[in-house]
């Protein structure tokens, strides 16, 4: 016979009792995913789950540098994730042995390195600080003011902290291939459908993006922006994934996928490599394991603990 759906989750759930095993899943991780994870959240309320955790293995529903960072702050933890080719564009945009080159060609800038999460524990070994979408205005706030500051991967991400900072900043030219597929012509289409809707943007939307926004902010920051605005019709320009959360936490709203040119809502390729069947098998064999050089997963580990600190 072949197995149900419910069948699955029971096994998945037994193996998680067996292996004293925890479930992290992200935002854009697809619902059945969500709907079984012990923690469900942003990359830094994932950061901190993983840092205060006491399973010993943690599955983590997301791509492979979300992975990574639990590994870096859980070295003597197993941490497996479902699809070992779970990638980020933003990841790829910034390879490791790049950024090493550009920071010796430019040593004598003595360069202040910001790292947007989204990049790979090469990167963060290289970088002063980590931040993500939820606390990079904080943690550039916090950058001392005697240095040049180098953010990266995410231009998007950058341009808008400077706006809402005032710091200078030099870019990485990086950028996320889903949220640069939001344009201004889609959201304004939608927005005659529905021209009473409030737009909620992520800061990885272009400016022209963010400009028809009333609001832009992290994953974690839309739930309580969609529950507490009195608006019924919202229109959330983020991956799609997103409002399988929102629909169960702000079930009164209408809440409208943003659209692109090509589509009527966006999904991340990597992040819709994870199922449950997935999930399943690394459960049951404990592969694919997350394995970091030590020396890299220390030189990683400080800037991401100074993130923690700084955020709190």
């Amino acid at each position: 016979m072949p197995t149900t759906s419910l069948d699955l989750r029971a096994d998945i759930l037994r193996l998680k009792k067996e292996r004293n095993a925890i479930i992290l899943a992200h935002n854009y991780q697809t619902g059945d995913i969500q709907d079984i994870a012990d923690y469900v959240g942003d990359s830094l309320g994932l950061a901190y789950q993983a840092q205060e955790t006491d399973a010993d293995v943690i599955a983590f529903c997301g791509v492979h540098f979300m992975a990574e960072t639990a590994k870096i702050v859980n070295p003597n933890k197993t941490v497996i994730l479902p699809d070992k080719d779970a990638g980020c564009s933003l990841e790829e945009s910034c390879p490791a042995d790049e950024l090493e080159k550009y920071l010796k060609e430019n040593a004598d800038k003595n360069y202040y390195v910001i790292a947007y999460i989204n990049c790979s524990a090469g990167v963060k070994a290289l970088c002063d600080v980590i931040c993500t979408s939820g606390n990079a205005v904080k943690i550039v706030n916090k950058a001392p003011a005697d240095r040049p500051i180098l953010f990266v991967p995410d231009a998007n991400l950058g341009a808008w902290v400077m706006e809402q900072t005032g710091r200078k900043m030099d870019l990485w030219k990086g950028a996320c291939y889903v949220h640069v597929e939001f344009t201004r012509n889609s959201i304004s289409k939608i927005k005659e459908e529905y021209p009473d809707a409030l737009v909620v943007a992520h800061p990885e939307c272009t400016t022209a993006v963010r400009l028809l926004a009333d609001e832009v902010c992290s994953t974690e920051k839309m739930v309580d922006f969609c529950k507490n605005t009195p608006v019924k019709n919202i229109i959330v320009v983020t991956e799609s994934g997103m409002l399988h959360r929102l629909q169960k936490e702000a079930p009164d709203k209408n809440l409208i996928p943003g659209p692109t040119d090509h589509c009527a809502c966006n999904d991340c390729k990597f992040m819709k490599m994870n199922t449950l069947q997935k999930l399943h098998a690394c459960l049951d064999t404990l592969e694919p394991q997350v394995i970091l050089p030590e020396d890299v997963r220390q030189r990683a580990e400080a800037p991401l603990l100074r993130m923690l600190e700084q955020s709190k």
